[in-house]
């Protein structure tokens, strides 16, 4: 089966020129995307496209334009209707899958998607190390919990009155990050307890173990007033 797709940028242009070349392609089924942009392939027409073909169809274009405007996005489109046992077919640039040609004008297409994304991403390196040399801050700006925003949000789960999601959401950041924070005061809070721990249990131990533990770690005891002389 063929099946055809148009699209036009905005409500007030119209379908007519590229309808009549689909039917004239012999397309059974056309259909249609009106005041879509092509910077995007998420559109309600090209969905429906990718919902009725079968393997062995066809999809046709009146111009290569009318499906997608990025190399990369054609190129991935195309790859998937292949994956789909589907060919492809735009009319103005005589591109045919079906054919040798077609499939060598696709692969050159294919090589000219990936080299653009070499370069994009050779630009977004350079740009980042451009960026560090000046001393620039790299990345979304860390969000600041009080500590008394901890110990709310602490409360808050414990008491059931909100999710750690619900709590993080209000705060503009992710679970992950919200459950970090929490870790990190609860470990900050049990460093703080343990040398107060140490010390109450050392004033509280009897003067045996006092010694005892002086010699061990080879501390001179504090002699308080002046010793007896036999």
């Amino acid at each position: 089966m063929i099946i055809g797709y148009a699209r036009v940028s905005t409500d007030d242009q119209r379908l007519d020129l590229q309808l009549a070349a689909l039917k004239e392609a012999g397309c059974k089924n056309i259909f249609q995307d009106h005041g879509a942009t092509g910077s995007h392939m998420d559109r309600p027409g090209l969905e429906n496209v990718l919902r009725a073909l079968k393997p062995g169809d066809t999809l046709v274009v009146w111009r290569l334009d009318r499906l997608g405007r990025s190399l990369t996005d054609l190129v991935k489109f195309v790859e998937e209707l292949g994956r789909k046992g589907c060919e492809f077919r735009s009319l103005n640039e005589s591109i045919d899958t079906r054919t040798s040609g077609g499939r060598l004008i696709f692969h050159i297409m294919a090589a000219f998607a990936e080299f653009e994304r070499n370069l994009i991403s050779e630009r977004t390196r350079a740009g980042l190390v451009a960026a560090r040399q000046r001393g620039s801050r790299l990345g979304r700006p860390r969000i600041v919990l009080t500590e008394a925003e901890i110990n709310e949000a602490r409360r808050a789960i414990k008491e059931k009155r909100q999710t750690l999601g619900e709590i993080a959401a209000g705060y503009q950041i992710s679970s992950t990050t919200l459950r970090r924070r929490l870790d990190a005061s609860a470990e900050g809070k049990r460093k703080l307890v343990r040398p107060l721990l140490r010390e109450t249990k050392a004033s509280h131990l009897p003067a045996p173990h006092k010694q005892m533990r002086n010699e061990m770690t080879g501390r001179t005891p504090h002699k308080v007033g002046p010793s007896r002389q036999s």
